[in-house]
């Protein structure tokens, strides 16, 4: 130290800023200079991130950008800092949820990947993003075969089955919801299989929920493609007329065409750019599921009709009918898989989380889900009664029983509207593929996957569900073994999930809920399972594969 700053003054020397004489001036406060720091501390750790990370949306609201080091002034401050303790610039992280702060620094993880990814590329979604996103993957071409079931069910217990379906299912959906961010770590769970690696274990994970979920995922897209192809032909015979001489393309022509238009509107980015497309699956939905069941209803009924349930002629028969049947019920709640997805697209931080926004427009998709699902399965049902083909369900019925007596334009607009939404909704359910086609190049090759890489990628894909779609008969054969292969990505694993993240008091309410939740989806989904393996065995004489219809 100098003397000037140093030096201890001697026996009745007044103190500086101690003056005894009245009026004597005080000096300049402004003049103190700073007191440097002690050559022995060390210089604090700088705080970084990956480079591609800096303007990442998949940071918080503010990127991170931190100094590697603060560089002392050369000049020296004329004022004397108020404070004697450095400022700590601790920036606001990726997550901001752990407490405390040091916590949260230390176990948060960046992972550049995220940034190169379509699910991740982009974190600017809203509430409205999630409405749309939700409602466009939670309604389509799956609830016009709820007629189906109630075949085989009858009216009380279809109605029953559907309501304990729709309210299991908006449970699990809020649990996802609430286990995307971890409070205690600041880690978000941006991917169904991250969280499974998370709670199971990776080995564990990739056993139970890696087939499910891109079974999901890809026979999803397989039934849009039928329902797109079918629908288109109907489509064409619709406003061409009986009285048209041209030629119509034959049914896998237009699985094809169907596939080309699904892989050229797959060449959209990531998941928020394809929201207007979700916006656009969404409301074309909702019309047309009105459409149907208002039209059927206003009808007169058809003569003959029955509501008794189908049943078979040996028992073994009839429990996997109504086994199958309770499995297309579970067939048409599908979309867990695609929630974790949806909110890892909002920005989040510890004063807005992203399960906020995500709850507020799962909440409105859901009610406009269930203005759908439930009058288009009862309306339907009570229309057509025992009348309704298994293969297309109440599709098929509408246009083999009220082509007659209604409107041109009315077929022909519920055909075109069918064709959008599978198209739309094909590509949030194909996402999750393209994500992990592009994360297996991205891990190898450390760098974000090119333009014309993921073009290939995504084509071979499409044409890749083409393929299945031409060899499956038809979606009522599959429905009740898709549902049953889905069922513990919707119902069974979040219960456990639950459990392991929040650890609800032992012997609990919540705690029994779970675990009761939990092992009757996984009982559930072995028997649904078996009774679509066993429809498919005991129809496949019918069924003439790679022949579609």
């Amino acid at each position: 130290m100098g003397e000037a700053v140093g030096a201890k003054s001697t026996p009745g020397t007044p103190r500086p800023g101690a003056y005894s004489t009245p009026g004597t001036p005080r000096p300049d406060r402004n003049s103190t200079p700073v007191t440097p720091r002690p050559a022995s501390a060390s210089p604090r750790p700088p705080i970084s991130a990956p480079p591609s990370q800096f303007h990442s949306p998949s940071l918080s609201r503010s990127p991170l950008l931190t100094p590697d080091h603060i560089v002392p002034s050369k000049t020296p401050r004329s004022s004397t800092p108020r404070n004697a303790t450095p400022r700590i610039r601790t920036p606001r992280f990726i997550t901001p949820l752990g407490s405390p702060l040091r916590r949260a620094l230390q176990l948060t993880k960046l992972d550049p990947q995220d940034a190169w990814l379509p699910i991740t590329e982009s974190r600017n979604g809203n509430a409205w993003y999630a409405a749309f996103h939700c409602l466009c993957s939670g309604i389509g071409f799956q609830a016009l075969v709820l007629p189906v079931a109630f075949t085989v069910l009858g009216w009380a217990w279809g109605i029953i089955a559907l309501t304990v379906a729709f309210a299991w299912q908006l449970y699990t959906f809020y649990i996802l919801v609430q286990l995307h961010e971890n409070t205690e770590t600041g880690i978000r769970y941006s991917r169904y299989l991250q969280i499974m690696s998370a709670n199971f274990g990776e080995k564990k994970a990739k056993w139970l929920g890696l087939f499910p979920i891109l079974y999901l995922s890809i026979g999803t897209c397989v039934a849009l493609n039928i329902i797109g192809g079918s629908t288109s032909n109907l489509f064409f015979q619709t406003v061409c007329g009986q009285s048209c001489t041209v030629k119509t393309l034959t049914p896998v022509e237009w699985y094809l065409v169907f596939a080309s238009a699904a892989v050229l509107l797959s060449q959209l980015p990531n998941l928020n750019s394809i929201a207007g497309v979700s916006l656009i699956g969404s409301i074309t939905a909702v019309v047309y599921c009105t459409i149907m069941w208002m039209v059927s209803v206003n009808k007169d009924r058809l003569p003959g009709i029955t509501y008794k349930p189908v049943r078979g002629a040996k028992e073994i028969d009839r429990l996997f009918e109504v086994l199958n049947s309770l499995g297309i019920i579970a067939f048409a709640f599908r979309g867990h898989n695609l929630v974790l997805e949806i909110q890892a697209t909002m920005p989040s931080s510890e004063k807005h989380p992203s399960r906020v926004p995500m709850w507020k427009g799962a909440k409105a998709a859901y009610a406009v889900i269930a203005a759908c699902l439930f009058p288009l399965a009862i309306g339907g049902f009570w229309a057509y009664g025992q009348r309704i083909p298994k293969n297309g369900g109440l599709q098929s019925a509408f246009y083999a029983y009220r082509r007659n007596d209604t409107s041109q334009f009315i077929m022909g607009l519920v055909s075109l509207l069918i064709i959008i939404n599978a198209l739309s909704s094909f590509q949030i359910y194909a996402m999750p593929m393209f994500d992990e086609l592009e994360s297996i190049f991205t891990k190898r090759m450390k760098k974000p996957c090119q333009w014309w890489l993921r073009i290939i990628l995504r084509a071979v894909f499409g044409y890749g569900v083409f393929f299945l779609a031409v060899a499956i008969p038809s979606i009522g054969s599959v429905g009740g073994l898709v549902g049953g292969i889905s069922l513990p990505v919707t119902l069974a694993y979040p219960c456990f999930m639950w459990l392991k993240m929040k650890k609800p008091k032992k012997y609990g309410k919540m705690w029994y809920l779970n675990w009761s939740l939990g092992i009757t989806g996984l009982i559930l989904s072995v028997l649904f399972m078996a009774a679509g393996v066993f429809v498919i065995k005991e129809n496949d004489s019918k069924f003439e594969w790679f022949k579609p219809k």
